[in-house]
């Protein structure tokens, strides 16, 4: 057989394998394009609702004095600010049937606030008819809560803080873990070592369990509506739940969206973390008639006059830098003992 034979023979045998293989390595591309863009949509809506999930214009609902994550989490505008993020890097923003749609694959919405978590799942809906209803709906806000042995029952929060019935002592107490030691016949509360460790292990338990229920009752509404795909506990490691519980914040996941020949199974965690600036304030000195800019905490006795947001704002409006390190430095000076 001639070359030229063996090479029409080696084309017509090898060119539908390569064929068939660049077809597939084409499709795998675009899988993978089509999942990357799917996870950046989610991480991206998650992270958009943290941003806005502590506005409000209740003082009360503020950040308080004791705890910088004693907040309150606004789980409807975060679901909102969830919702139309997502439409929107979806291309299905003026869909609302598409949008429905888009919730049967995301089996659950979690909102950790300071002092319990709530999720937002489909529920079976009481209408009396002979047909199960579903819909999707906030379920009430559920405690961090811890039972030992002796019959006491503690509350657990997003730092030392907590509300507990004291079961020696026959009444609810509460407060900072440090202050209710001594006073307290509860075992857990004398070691804050070990309070930390089951406070952290309880709070991720108590979600995972109640999450689990969640994708459980979400499988059996995916088999009646005709979706074949098995939804699953997300695997999340260790140190990624204790960063999520770390501060208030919101974890949605994502799964059974087909791309390509595989399904996307996956999730994000967003903070809703509200971080306090210290003030600077624009005073005068008394002695030179100087005005300087200096942070809250640092006090040099002078005359304050306006309080800014930032160093710059206070510059732009004439205020020179003060150096407090100076003045901590002639403080040491003057409170170091003489020896004689």
């Amino acid at each position: 057989m001639k070359i030229t034979e063996l090479s029409i023979v080696f084309v017509l045998i090898f060119f539908p394998l390569f064929y068939i293989l660049t077809f597939h390595t084409h499709d795998a591309q675009k899988a993978n394009e089509l999942a990357y863009r799917y996870q950046t949509a989610l991480q991206t809506a998650v992270m958009d609702a943290g941003a806005v999930m502590h506005q409000n214009e209740k003082q009360d609902d503020e950040a308080g004095y004791d705890s910088a994550k004693f907040v309150k989490a606004d789980k409807e505008l975060a679901l909102s600010t969830f919702t139309q993020t997502m439409a929107l890097n979806m291309g299905i923003q003026d869909d609302q049937m598409a949008i429905q749609h888009m919730f049967d694959y995301i089996p659950a919405i979690i909102i950790l606030d300071y002092d319990g978590y709530y999720i937002f799942a489909k529920e079976t809906e009481m209408t009396g008819a002979m047909e199960v209803s579903l819909r999707l709906v906030w379920s009430p806000k559920k405690p961090y809560t811890y039972s030992d042995s002796d019959g006491n029952s503690i509350n657990f929060t997003l730092d030392g803080y907590v509300y507990a019935y004291d079961a020696g002592a026959g009444k609810w107490i509460e407060g900072f873990q440090h202050e209710l030691a001594a006073s307290s016949t509860i075992t857990l509360l004398q070691d804050s070592k070990i309070f930390e460790q089951v406070r952290r292990s309880r709070i991720v338990t108590r979600v995972q369990d109640e999450l689990a229920d969640v994708i459980n009752r979400h499988n059996e509404f995916a088999r009646k509506n005709g979706i074949s795909y098995l939804f699953t506990m997300p695997l999340i490691s260790q140190e990624n739940w204790y960063n999520s519980i770390n501060d208030t914040g919101i974890m949605a996941f994502i799964q059974g969206i087909a791309v390509g020949d595989q399904k996307i199974n996956n999730f994000a965690i967003g903070g809703g973390r509200l971080v306090k600036k210290t003030a600077v304030v624009g005073g005068i000195d008394p002695a030179t008639g100087i005005k300087y800019h200096y942070p809250a905490t640092c006090k040099p006795g002078f005359r304050a006059e306006e309080v800014f947001t930032t160093a710059k704002q206070a510059a732009s409006m004439g205020y020179y830098e003060y150096d407090c390190s100076a003045q901590f430095s002639l403080l040491s000076e003057k409170t170091e003992p003489v020896l004689e």
